[in-house]
């Protein structure tokens, strides 16, 4: 008994862990709890954090400070890597939009800040603090309290600094949170709606793939082979099957194109004009789902590790087997195949071949969800790795006494979208199962949260009752405020209902803000509008923190 007393008392690194996991499964369990349709979701963990460590459990604040930035690096990684393959085509649409937003919520913090700093005589490495922890930026308060060190601060003066980020933290959460609900009552905002709505931006943005039938008139094309016409229409058709006669064969590359035939295939809107140009007359046909007559059509599932990265032209099916792959569908998207497009891991291939042959194709591919099961561990830390290079590399700008950093999420972030677009350097593949990344992403905020919760909570009770309380409401003005002026302009500007909560989640670059935004729908809008704002507010967050201090010493 004794020892059971000692364990739970002492301050050590099994202790610590202890507790950890404790604010862990109960906060998740606390998220859950719904009233009047409102969940805190994940969040819930950061408050039993604070409650676990009001009670006085004894824990080791080194090994929060490493399981609390180790959690938030897997966090963002995960979801940058998720969002890589439609990031910049995200941003070439309504990205600067988006990003403008964010910098008047960045800029309308700071100036909420500094008034509060004129008129409310609070000393300004407090107000820093609350700057920090109204929008829930760590790397802020780390560059502020690093300023603060090099202007030779009293290490109490510091942890001022610190003990207002913790106080205001929890209200920056559920500011960010209250202003999406807030929002969605005031404009009556039907979220089936704009679902649907994003569905038909995203469609719009990418050329719609059609199945057409094309009449060859074209008398230069009679006489030719498929594998002859396969490389003149390369970019506009991607062929599956002849019909001759009324009877449909299959489009190999030793057949000869004949007077009244007609191609069947699948194009791209933005191709069709050039196809009734080089080929004949185009007409859109109906999706089918079974082809008559000895051809076939199959969805197969792209495992096959040794032809990832390779292109259809080299992989060769089409030669070997008598069958085309007409469609790829990746990361949501809808490809048109080229013989130069390459395939990857997690590709879902649409075939068309003869019956006979579609279960070797199957094969040759793959099409084992086994094999997709199996974490790439390799590749996930090498991009942690690089992530953290970059995070640490200092931005000198002039006027300011420290360099300013990325810190681990802006380097995270920016390395994970990069490698999730580009999808494999050389052999190496960084593609990650929608499972591993969901399993990376609650793992890394639920620690991140418990930590921060368990290392703000001894104090926190006794600061607001001595007067804290009013750093609270200075922390409130400085999170409501401009998220709420920024989020009601972009409403009526008609701006996507889901876009504006990852958007304002973003610019406070507030994970579990975005944890509750995803709950929202099942949809990409959110996070992608995260990914888009997050880097540059990043900076932006860390400089003016800087900025402020330097200001106002």
């Amino acid at each position: 008994m004794d020892y059971i007393q000692h364990f739970f008392t002492t301050q050590s690194i099994a202790s610590t862990m202890l507790y950890l996991c404790l604010a862990a499964f109960t906060g998740s369990m606390f998220g859950k709890l719904e009233f009047k349709g409102i969940r805190l979701g994940v969040a819930g963990v950061l408050f039993t954090g604070i409650l676990v460590a009001h009670f006085g459990a004894p824990i080791d604040a080194h090994t929060l400070y490493f399981m609390r930035d180790f959690g938030l690096t897997l966090f963002v990684y995960s979801i940058g890597l998720s969002m890589g393959p439609r990031f910049f085509s995200s941003f070439r649409k309504d990205g600067l939009l988006l990003n403008l937003f964010s910098f008047a919520i960045v800029a309308g913090g700071f100036g909420t800040a500094f008034l509060i700093y004129r008129f409310a005589n609070i000393p300004s490495a407090v107000v820093a603090g609350l700057m920090s922890g109204a929008v829930t930026n760590t790397p802020s308060l780390g560059a502020a309290q690093q300023v603060l060190v090099e202007q030779g601060a009293a290490p109490a003066v510091i942890s001022e600094t610190g003990m207002a980020y913790a106080i205001a933290y929890p209200f920056g959460i559920l500011g960010v949170i209250f202003t999406m609900m807030l929002i969605r009552r005031f404009f009556r905002v039907n979220t089936q709606s704009e679902i649907k709505e994003y569905t038909r931006s995203l469609e719009s943005s990418e050329p719609a793939l059609h199945n057409v039938e094309i009449t060859v008139v074209n008398p230069e094309l009679f006489g030719k082979s498929i594998g002859h016409i396969k490389k003149i229409l390369d970019k506009e058709l991607t062929l599956s099957r002849i019909i001759r006669y009324g009877e449909p064969i299959l489009a190999a590359d030793d057949e000869i194109i004949r007077q009244g035939d007609i191609i069947c295939g699948v194009s791209a809107q933005d191709k069709i004009e050039k196809l009734e140009l080089k080929a004949g007359i185009v007409t859109l046909a109906k999706s089918v789902e079974n082809i008559p007559g000895p051809l076939g059509m199959i969805n197969i599932l792209m495992t096959n590790q040794r032809i990832a990265g390779k292109s259809i032209q080299q992989i060769g099916i089409y030669r070997r087997y008598p069958a085309n792959v007409t469609r790829i569908y990746r990361s949501g998207m809808k490809i048109l195949p080229t013989l130069q497009t390459t395939l990857e891991l997690g590709d879902t291939l649409r075939v068309v071949g003869k019956q006979e042959i579609l279960n070797d194709v199957k094969k040759e591919l793959g099409d084992s969800i086994n094999e997709l099961v199996k974490p790439n561990i390799i590749s996930i830390f090498l991009g942690i790795f690089t992530g953290i290079i970059l995070g640490s590399i200092p931005i000198f700008i002039p006027g300011l006494p420290a360099p300013a950093r990325l810190g681990l999420a802006g380097g995270q972030l920016l390395i994970a979208i990069l490698l999730g677009h580009r999808g494999r350097i050389g052999k190496l593949s960084f593609y990650m199962t929608p499972g591993a990344s969901l399993f990376m992403r609650e793992l890394g905020i639920i620690l991140f949260l418990a930590c921060v919760g368990l290392l703000s909570g001894a104090k926190f009770v006794e600061t607001i009752l001595n007067g804290g309380w009013q750093w609270m409401l200075y922390g409130v003005a400085i999170t409501l405020i401009p998220v709420l002026i920024v989020g009601i302009i972009a409403r009526l500007m008609k701006v996507n209902y889901l876009k504006i909560c990852g958007l304002i989640a973003g610019s406070m670059t507030d994970p579990p803000a975005l944890e509750f935004a995803n709950g929202i729908a099942p949809v990409q809008a959110q996070a992608a509008a995260y990914a888009i704002v997050y880097p540059l507010t990043m900076f932006f967050r860390v400089l003016l923190a800087q900025i402020f201090i330097l200001m106002t010493m």
